[in-house]
């Protein structure tokens, strides 16, 4: 299976008064993903500055794609794509 690693790092120290909007639009991206079977793992980070999303059965073109449609991609500080091979 092919799976890609996404670390997504949000700017925190300068997020807009609309945050918490931002933050529910995201959340429904999200489980959209999870629904159609694209997501299969989603982590946010300790330090609430981001999330590593795991993606399967798609190109890490595609991953891209998805990405910049998500509402937190504004807000990005880093994003770093990492392809993975699942061993069984």
């Amino acid at each position: 299976m092919n799976c890609i690693q996404v670390i997504l790092t949000i700017d925190v120290d300068n997020l807009p008064g609309n945050f918490q909007e931002i933050l529910k639009e995201e959340q429904e991206v999200v489980a959209k993903w999870k629904e159609e079977g694209i997501l299969e793992h989603l982590f946010l980070r300790q330090t609430r500055n981001g999330a590593v999303l795991i993606f399967k059965d798609l190109s890490e073109e595609q991953v891209k794609a998805y990405m910049e449609a998500l509402p937190f991609f504004k807000l990005k500080k880093s994003i770093e794509y990492f392809p993975l091979i699942k061993q069984f």
